[in-house]
């Protein structure tokens, strides 16, 4: 299964040969999905990006008419890279626990070499964005509702296979999941310090090891199947 939290990409953006203009639309675009996690996508200002770019800021304009079009496409780059860091990687991973696995491990990856300089940058926005409504945070709401999404995928899968205790209550384990991702991106931004992603990736084997069946169910449902 394919997943992606990004937008359908345009023709344009498969094609090999990127003109002059695109090259330099794609390097604003970088360098402020960069800036938005330390800055903020709100205190994303045009004169900044520029400074930081090395361009006018006439010649940012003519890339983006309104600061609402600078966030919104400052947004799709950060989903394309998040797709290309952790989720499309995870998706050569066997479904159930083992792409819960290699999505947590990806995503603590990400974290640790800073392909973000302000952690995840969906949760740095989300945070900055939740009481601001407009088309940037139903944006940010789709990614998110859409990673959610794919944990609750991941679990449905294991139970499916055997690996996870069909009473689970999921939504209650997408949750404690999530929140161990969260609290490793916060902590390690805050002290600079990887014993954080080491005691999410811990807390994160003894959620799925609470969430496994055990071997007590399985002898129950072996019983069941040769009754």
């Amino acid at each position: 299964m394919s997943f992606t939290l990004s937008s359908k990409i345009s023709s344009e953006d498969q094609k090999p040969y990127r003109s002059k203009g695109q090259f330099s639309r794609t390097k604003i675009l970088l360098t402020a999905a960069k800036l938005a996690t330390t800055k903020g996508l709100i205190g994303l200002s045009i004169g900044d990006l520029a400074a930081e770019v090395g361009m006018s800021k006439s010649g940012l304009y003519a890339h983006f008419k309104s600061k609402e079009e600078l966030e919104l496409a400052t947004i799709e780059t950060a989903a394309k890279i998040f797709d290309s860091e952790v989720l499309q990687p995870a998706m050569m991973a066997q479904v159930g626990t083992e792409r819960i696995k290699a999505l947590a491990s990806l995503f603590f990856s990400h974290l640790e070499r800073r392909v973000f300089p302000g952690g995840c940058f969906f949760a740095a926005v989300a945070a900055e964005l939740n009481t601001r409504p407009g088309l940037a945070r139903d944006r940010v709401v789709d990614v998110l509702d859409k990673w959610l999404s794919l944990l609750k995928q991941c679990i449905l899968d294991g139970q499916a296979l055997g690996e996870i205790d069909p009473n689970v209550e999921i939504a209650q384990a997408v949750f404690e999941i999530e929140a161990m991702l969260l609290a490793a991106n916060f902590l390690f931004v805050l002290t600079n310090d990887a014993i954080h992603l080491t005691q999410a990736h811990r807390g994160l084997e003894n959620v799925l090891a609470r969430l496994a069946v055990n071997a007590k169910s399985k002898k129950k449902a072996s019983a069941r199947e040769t009754a």
